[in-house]
């Protein structure tokens, strides 16, 4: 899930596997497969920035088992934050 911020300065958390596609319309407009659209602030570059680092951080979670997991996860979870 990623944070975003809508136009009324309001933070959504938006779950990126429900993202069907995102739109430059001037502003950025999210459609999820719900059929939900949202407006935000962020670019429509920022947004699929944030989806990206997100999966790539969900990926990671497959290799953080075993005595060196606890570090692993703090170190990925430390470069996710730059991202959100």
């Amino acid at each position: 899930m990623i944070k975003l911020t809508l136009y009324n300065d309001a933070d959504v958390i938006v779950n990126v596997d429900l993202i069907e596609f995102v739109e430059r319309t001037p502003d950025t407009l999210i459609s999820l497969t719900s059929g939900k659209k949202i407006m935000v602030k962020e670019s429509v570059e920022d947004v699929i920035n944030k989806a990206v680092s997100y999966r790539r951080l969900v990926g990671k979670g497959k290799r953080l088992f075993g005595p060196r997991a606890k570090y692993s996860l703090s170190a990925a979870v430390r470069g996710f934050e730059r991202w959100t």
